[in-house]
């Protein structure tokens, strides 16, 4: 199919920004930008967002095909390698999506076999799951949606037993954070004396909840090895979760919580759930075209209304503490980039 001719503009646009952000930020990584003077807010070890902008390098170097971007996306991916061993489960977005992309290179292959084994035995067998961990402070035996994404595929990389555990911890979440209606709780802690109990923060209505979840679902999908508990319920898990984005009224770039529809939008959510629908219409089914199609109309959107020179605007941090409401965030520019990259033919949205 010819990708729309908007979308190889934009994806170029994103990467020429990817380069300008590489000379700003320099070793440190990039986290959010000013929406008015495009200056970026850095972390020094890349904090959960680190793998986002290793993996946009990575689309950097494959749409150029030069030697010094190849060299600058695998020096980001090496300056990941202190997160193999940080307790929590965000492992997944960080070391999945910074070497998924990454062909051919012996050092992100490596650093991603250790990071899958390291996943592995951090599997908590009482739990069945990874738990949240203490990296970032705060209750460390958590169940949260965004430990789910890139931790399947992560997992599932380490053979029979990695496939094994990478369906516990999705199946365990799915359990803990999909209510009744497709309402998404985006997490839960736990206690010996009360057990399971669901975190005030994020809301429930957190889009960017939703969109990981349907993220992880659809990654699942796309791997036969990680076992199915019962027939056809991620199947059905996916179709649920997606009405979210696909049905009657749902809009293409959702609010950042769907209690405030009046708050900050997050073009980092959309972003995310347009790969998500991408890689759900890459499955056979009734629903694939359907799927396909919603997804583009959200890029679309998003480059037509919120991409300012290669910016993906709009993006919403954190809601709830005013924080970077409507900015320019790393992983909002690595979802839209991955996106159009799937439409252009640039990379294939399965294996990422």
């Amino acid at each position: 199919m010819t990708p729309p001719p908007w979308a190889g503009r934009a994806l170029a646009d994103v990467l020429d920004r990817a380069a300008a952000t590489r000379a700003e930020a320099g070793d440190r990584f990039p986290l959010y930008a000013d929406p008015d003077t495009g200056r970026w807010v850095t972390t020094g070890r890349g904090s959960w967002t680190g793998g986002f902008w290793a993996g946009l390098l990575w689309l950097r170097a494959r749409h150029t095909g030069a030697a010094d971007d190849r060299a600058a996306a695998a020096a980001c991916t090496a300056r990941l390698a202190g997160w193999v061993e940080a307790d929590t489960s965000t492992r997944g977005l960080i070391l999945w999506y910074g070497t998924a992309l990454a062909d051919g290179d012996t050092g992100a292959r490596e650093l991603r076999t250790r990071a899958a084994r390291a996943a592995l035995a951090a599997l908590d067998p009482e739990l069945a799951l990874v738990p949240w961990g203490s990296a970032f402070g705060g209750p460390r035996l958590l169940g949260w949606v965004d430990g789910v994404p890139g931790m399947v595929p992560l997992l599932a990389a380490e053979g029979p037993r990695g496939a094994e555990a990478a369906a516990s911890h999705l199946y365990r979440h799915l359990d803990l954070c999909l209510g009744e209606g497709g309402r998404v709780v985006p997490a839960r802690a736990f206690e010996a004396a009360s057990g399971w109990w669901e975190c005030a923060s994020p809301p429930a209505g957190w889009s960017r909840g939703r969109a990981w979840l349907l993220l992880a679902v659809a990654d699942a999908l796309h791997r036969p090895g990680v076992p199915r508990r019962t027939p056809d319920r991620l199947e059905a898990v996916a179709e649920r979760l997606a009405t979210s984005w696909t049905g009657p009224g749902a809009p293409l770039v959702p609010p950042a919580d769907e209690a405030r529809p009046d708050g900050p939008l997050d073009t980092s959510a959309a972003a995310i759930a347009a790969v998500a629908l991408l890689k759900l219409a890459r499955l056979p089914g009734p629903r694939a075209a359907g799927y396909a199609y919603r997804a583009t109309a959200v890029l679309e959107r998003l480059v037509g209304e919120h991409l300012t020179r290669g910016m993906l605007l709009d993006g919403c941090y954190d809601a709830e503490q005013g924080t970077a409401v409507r900015h320019e965030l790393v992983w909002g520019d690595f979802f839209l980039a991955l996106g159009l990259a799937a439409l252009t033919g640039l990379a294939d949205v399965r294996d990422v």
